[in-house]
């Protein structure tokens, strides 16, 4: 301990331990040097040594005298030089001069173990004033001018004294003020000087930065005017002001209103550009993002701990694959002015050997938790970047196997992120497409509490995107005149950010691949290669051929229910498709219905599937999925309840989706014998038609059924906003309607089937009337031997009992 580590009095002892502490304070003798040449002029004969001027206050003419060590440790801690009481006065001011140049003031006091005619010092006033044991100095009084050189304002640069005394406790300025006035009172004080300060049994290095002139005004009871005037020595009295200002690199944490505002470096980027660094369509999500993680710690420390505010340790990123995760936690990393972010892929984590994945998560904190002991609340952000974070953080207790070794990473990965021992500089951002894998503790506030959907873009962030991936062919005008890139915006609904660069890629390559000479060999054709550019027709091409987006409508999903087309043989057909019409536009421009079922029910073979993919596909709504059990043949239980619920999870991430839910029946595995079906994937069934979609999402569901009896018994029409009934062709008259439509028949063949139908009830479905002309073709061009394309009445009428068609009965 510097100044107290020998007994009191022994002077040699305290000297030593000085010398052991300022060896550890090196910067602050660096500094000290510095500003003792600016204050004493070192090197410059022309600069006077300080703002005093002994020639005009001097009482009287200086004296020689001989350096010595401080007597004592406490007097070590006076900031005074000491003297004998037959030399001086106790609280006399001296100009100490150690060359034409170099003039030091200090305070006195006494000491009867010093010898006539020596002066005392300690080691830090030594080596500020570059002195040496024994060295002749030319000591003389000094008097104040108090109404110039009162020291209103002092700035002081303060550390700690010795490395084995630093610790994390804050300081509170305000006392440390008032303790320095009281210790220093009445003493002189210069730029440049180095003291030794001691306040709650803490040894401080001290160094004065900078001193203001108290106002003059104030010394004679007046207002103060502002003024005040840069001095180079002055004179601590009851009112001087003191402000403490932290040692670069130091660890010190100070708290309170007694220090300076610090020159902190923007947590920002000042060069950082949002559209430059390669996002688009994010805006929203990144201001959300600094909101919650950022603002606080661009705010100054003090504000935010007099505020109590603890700042966001933890962000997790979710959404569909390509919409720009990865990239956007890239970039926020470049954003800010931190270290360079340690990205990991989750699986990287992972070791065979016992223990080594829990050393993996710690070696990732080293770092920072080193930094937080080394400097506390000063020290710099670290960002910890984990991809794919669902393959390390799954629910506890969800895996197989004995060695529990993923529970054991994620309890790792918990405690070091909000555990015992607390991290206040880290920033971990996790990226997944399945937030519903990732245990729950670690989405609590305090770990990964903002929780941020990057979801598919809008037609805004489209055009940002392809703005951005266009650019560089804009700018060597490699991009055609006619491509309009609102347009593309436009056309490219549900396009992730990582397809629509897939699209302006495949638009070039086809640009590229027209100057490409077939012939034997591949070679470019250089001359056309010069006037390449990429056209509106590339890139309407590559959307028709290329790039389909992963979360948008595939027309072949639905084109293979509506082969045929839609025959409008009356008006049951008509309003059908009115009502769904009108549930499509409810979906579309109702904020009170964001979700929107409808049931289309009806006999077998009536065209409800045909119908409900018509109403789906002219709806343009951007996403589009067919939930058809042809495409669950073999699933179990389970697994049908999963491939459901992606279906239904897919469609929450478009703003506008419709879900056809066909042939519900055959869903639920329903037989009539027993009855069975399947009670779980029922449940998940009825859960999914309730669930209303995301805040600013909108989905219409249409499902499809056979039989409604069955669905009511197991209370599933209450699922479904409404019920429309799709009936059989029930009338001569209907049916004469549809063969017209179709145009399978002459007119004179047409009019023979009428003779036969009109004014009779019939009952045939749609499907069964197609599956009819067929077979009456087929039985024709057999018996004809002639391959005509239109069947006969005559073979129409033979092939109703082949289908087993009820026979034609007279209505009434």
């Amino acid at each position: 301990m510097l100044c107290g580590a020998g007994a009191p009095g022994d002077a040699a002892g305290g000297a030593r331990a000085c010398a052991r502490g300022f060896t550890a304070a090196a910067r602050l003798r660096e500094g000290g040097r510095r500003a003792r040449a600016r204050a004493a002029g070192a090197g410059s004969p022309e600069r006077p040594a300080v703002a005093a001027k002994p020639d005009v206050s001097a009482k009287m003419a200086g004296r020689t005298m001989q350096a010595a060590r401080c007597p004592t440790d406490e007097l070590s801690l006076t900031n005074c030089a000491v003297v004998n009481e037959k030399d001086f006065q106790p609280g006399q001011h001296v100009i100490v001069r150690t060359s034409p140049n170099h003039r030091y003031t200090f305070t006195l006091r006494t000491h009867p173990s010093v010898v006539p005619g020596s002066i005392a010092f300690s080691l830090p006033q030594r080596k500020w004033a570059g002195l040496s044991i024994g060295q002749e100095i030319e000591v003389s009084l000094y008097t104040f001018d108090k109404a110039k050189q009162c020291i209103g304002t002092m700035t002081i640069e303060i550390d700690f004294l010795q490395k084995k005394s630093i610790d994390s406790n804050p300081y509170d300025t305000d006392k440390m003020a008032a303790e320095f006035i009281q210790q220093f009172n009445n003493q002189a004080f210069s730029v440049g000087q180095q003291l030794v300060f001691s306040f709650n049994e803490k040894l401080f290095g001290l160094l004065v930065k900078d001193i203001e002139a108290m106002d003059p005004s104030i010394l004679k009871g007046e207002p103060a005017t502002g003024k005040r005037q840069k001095i180079e020595v002055g004179l601590v009295v009851g009112n001087s002001q003191v402000a403490f200002e932290k040692a670069e690199n130091s660890s010190l944490n100070l708290i309170g209103k007694a220090k300076t505002k610090e020159n902190r470096q923007s947590i920002i980027n000042p060069d950082w550009n949002f559209e430059k660094m390669g996002i688009g369509g994010l805006d929203k999500e990144f201001s959300d993002i600094f909101r919650r993680a950022f603002a606080s710690r661009v705010f100054p420390p003090e504000i935010v701990e007099q505020m109590g505010c603890k700042h966001v340790k933890g962000i997790l990123l979710y959404g569909p694959p390509g919409c720009g995760k990865t990239l956007l936690a890239r970039q926020i990393g470049k954003m800010l002015n931190a270290r360079e972010p340690k990205v990991v892929n989750g699986p990287e984590i992972l070791n065979k050997y016992v223990g080594e994945s829990e050393a993996n998560i710690r070696k990732l904190f080293a770092d920072a938790e080193e930094e937080q002991r080394r400097l506390g609340a000063n020290s710099g952000l670290h960002i910890i970047i984990f991809d794919e974070i669902d393959a390390i953080c799954k629910q506890r207790g969800s895996m197989a196997g004995s060695t529990g070794v993923h529970d054991t990473v994620v309890n790792q990965l918990l405690s070091k992120i909000d555990g015992v021992e607390q991290l206040n500089n880290i920033l971990v951002i996790g990226m997944t497409n399945r937030p519903d894998l990732i245990d729950e503790a670690l989405l609590r506030p305090g770990r990964l509490e903002v929780k941020m959907e990057i979801g598919l873009p809008d037609e805004k962030g489209r055009l940002q995107i392809l703005h951005i991936h266009t650019a560089r062919m804009r700018g060597h005008q490699l991009l055609s005149a006619d491509v309009d890139i609102k347009e593309l915006a436009v056309e490219t609904k549900n396009f992730s950010g990582a397809e629509l660069e897939g699209l302006v890629r495949a638009a070039q390559s086809t640009a590229m691949n027209r100057h490409i000479k077939a012939s034997t060999k591949v070679e470019v054709d250089m001359e056309k290669a010069e006037s390449l550019q990429v056209t509106r027709g590339d890139f309407l091409a590559s959307l028709e051929n290329d790039i389909k987006p992963a979360f948008g409508t595939n027309q072949e999903d639905y084109a293979s229910y509506i082969m045929n087309g839609i025959i409008k043989w009356g008006d049951p057909v008509t309003r059908v498709l009115e009502d769904g019409e009108l549930l499509v536009q409810q979906t579309k421009n109702s904020d009170r219905t964001p979700l929107v079922s409808v049931l289309l029910e009806g006999p077998p073979h009536s065209g409800k599937t045909a119908l409900a993919a018509k109403i789906a596909e002219e709806s343009n709504f951007p996403f589009i999925k067919i939930c058809s059990p042809d495409k669950m043949i073999g699933f179990s239980e389970t697994a049908k309840c999963q491939a459901m619920k992606k279906i239904f999870d897919d469609a929450y991430k478009s703003q506008l989706s419709c879900v056809v839910v066909d042939d519900i029946e055959r869903l639920l595995d329903y037989v009539p014998i027993g009855p069975r079906f399947s009670n779980l994937v029922l449940q998940a069934l009825l859960v999914l038609l309730k669930k209303a979609p995301p805040q600013g999402r909108k989905l219409l569901i249409i499902g499809t059924t056979s039989r409604k009896d069955v669905l009511q018994e197991m209370e599933m029409l209450n699922a479904f906003s409404t019920t429309i009934h799709v009936p059989n062709i029930a009338t001569g008259e209907q049916l004469l309607e549809a063969l017209e439509l179709l145009g399978n028949f002459k007119d004179k063949e047409r009019t023979t089937i009428s003779q036969q139908v009109k004014g009779k009830k019939v009952w045939i479905g749609i499907k069964k009337l197609l599956m009819l002309i067929e077979m009456s073709l087929q039985l024709h061009r057999r018996n004809s031997g002639l391959f005509t394309p239109v069947p006969t009445a005559p073979s129409f009428e033979a092939c109703r009992s082949v289908i087993n068609l009820m026979p034609f009965v007279h209505v009434g």
